[in-house]
């Protein structure tokens, strides 16, 4: 009994002295000697790079999903506003006449904010790109318009006026856009769907990345860990230095990788900028806009970047408080 007592008090100095040394030797280890992960080496730079790759690709995918998802906000609205008479010629047809009734049909419907004959100088300028200037209208078969401006908030009852519409000027046909408009939407939110997807799948990666460098950080350093845990230092000492370590490498490569996506947003937008006044300029902006992600898409990246290095400070201090449990076990 009293040899049980005098071994369990001698342990617990052991541990005390243990734990004092432990403590004094982690704060001169801090002061003096290297960190128990060395800052710069192959594998440090590497992962890095890593780092900046996946952070690059992770902000050109919201840079993306942005630019698709505020496009489609805009088509929305813009053809949310408008519908279409078209009003196809004929022989012996009165197309003037034709386009009058139909203005004052659509005229009289509630919602309906103003409706306006498509005039032959504008239906030149709408076909020029296709078919050239100096067109003859009156030698082609070319439908006229009349573009129906309608209140978003309150829109008119299209079934009536393509009824009336139908009885009135049986050559003419009202189009709501409302199929197109249902075709948007489904293409826009299956591409911000695939776009979280793949960003997920990055920042996945990216945490696998942080785990098996952390692995392999302590694999090369398991004999300081080791004597550094048995002597009596916490857990939560050799985890905080692995943690500091790759928040600050995970920093800088999202930094890297953050600041590259941003200049590649940057150019786009400036040669969008430069190229409006050429057809495929023009194209591309009735596609895509300007190619501006916004202030949004620029908060984004810096969310991203700071998400990607705590991602990578957390990822390794739950990888090395896993690996020093096991120890313990």
């Amino acid at each position: 009994m009293t040899s049980s007592v005098r071994r369990t008090g001698f342990l617990s100095q052991i541990r005390i002295i243990g734990g004092g040394l432990a403590g004094r030797a982690a704060r001169q280890f801090g002061r003096t000697q290297s960190p128990i992960v060395p800052r710069d080496n192959v594998a440090s730079r590497a992962m890095v790079l890593v780092i900046a790759i996946m952070t690059f690709l992770s902000c050109l995918t919201l840079g993306a999903v942005t630019l698709v998802r505020d496009t489609a906000t805009t088509w929305q609205t813009q053809i949310s506003r408008e519908a279409t008479i078209q009003i196809k010629p004929g022989d012996d047809f009165d197309m003037e006449e034709a386009l009058a009734k139909a203005q004052r049909v659509a005229s009289t419907y509630a919602g309906v904010r103003s409706a306006t004959i498509v005039d032959l100088a504008a239906t030149v300028r709408l076909l020029e790109p296709w078919l050239g200037s100096g067109l003859d209208l009156e030698t082609l078969p070319v439908p006229r318009l009349v573009i129906v401006t309608i209140d978003p908030t309150s829109p008119p009852d299209f079934e009536s006026m393509r009824e009336e519409l139908k009885q009135t000027v049986p050559q003419a046909i009202l189009d709501d856009h409302r199929t197109w408009v249902d075709r948007l939407v489904a293409m826009a939110n299956t591409t911000v769907t695939i776009g979280v997807a793949v960003l997920a799948l990055t920042l996945s990666a990216t945490a696998l990345t942080v785990i098996f460098a952390t692995r392999g950080a302590m694999a090369g350093n398991l004999h300081v860990i080791e004597v550094l845990h048995f002597v009596g230092a916490q857990a939560p000492f050799i985890a905080r230095e692995f943690r500091r370590h790759f928040l600050v490498s995970g920093l800088r490569g999202a930094i890297g990788g953050g600041i590259a996506a941003v200049i590649v947003f940057v150019a786009f937008s400036w040669w969008s900028s430069r190229n409006l006044g050429t057809p495929e300029g023009d194209q591309a902006s009735a596609l895509f806009g300007n190619f501006s992600i916004g202030a949004s898409g620029y908060a984004g990246v810096a969310i991203i970047v700071v998400l990607i290095a705590i991602l990578a400070a957390v990822t390794s201090h739950f990888t090395v408080i896993t690996y020093l449990r096991r120890i313990e076990a």
